[in-house]
């Protein structure tokens, strides 16, 4: 007697193509939303491209960036985000509209991270991710995907050509 092996866990494939569409379809979410953000922060290094294209989709041309480590590598993580130096210092986005970017909301922690860090000194802080997990502890205001599978991002989908660690990369 054989039985069926287990099907495969479920991958979403993020070509650059694709990644141009949901930019444009999260900043039409934003748009439709009313909503007017003073400045698109970047959760780095995930977020940077799509605060890149939201900057550009939205007119919006005051754009940050926040470096947070949480993976270390694939399915491994520190037990809490750390925000690594330099940060935006929170005193300058005092009254603002901020759009906090970021590639996927897993966890959601690093999300939580980054709204709580600057929720005191901000008008208002709304997220924009690509995908977002159904586990997350974090729920953005604009989502392009829901996925529970793994993420082959066109920009981590292949290795680096270079080993920081170690040497060049073969």
């Amino acid at each position: 007697m054989t039985t069926d092996p287990a099907p495969a866990p479920e991958r979403e494939t993020l070509t650059y193509e694709l990644f141009g569409t949901a930019v444009r379809d999260l900043a039409q979410q934003v748009v439709d939303d009313g909503f007017e953000p003073d400045i698109v922060l970047a959760i780095a290094r995930g977020g940077l491209g799509l605060a890149m294209g939201l900057g550009y989709a939205l007119d919006v041309k005051n754009l940050s960036a926040v470096n947070v480590e949480f993976y270390t590598g694939v399915n491994e993580r520190l037990d809490v985000p750390m925000m690594l130096p330099p940060t935006p210092a929170a005193i300058d986005l005092t009254g603002m509209k901020v759009l906090i970017a970021d590639d996927v909301a897993d966890t959601g922690k690093t999300l939580e991270v980054v709204r709580d860090f600057f929720a005191d000194h901000v008008a208002e802080a709304r997220t924009a991710v690509i995908y977002e997990k159904p586990w997350t502890v974090i729920h953005a205001e604009y989502v392009w995907r829901r996925t529970e599978g793994w993420i082959d991002f066109p920009w981590s989908s292949t290795p680096p050509l270079v080993d920081r660690r170690g040497g060049l990369a073969h």
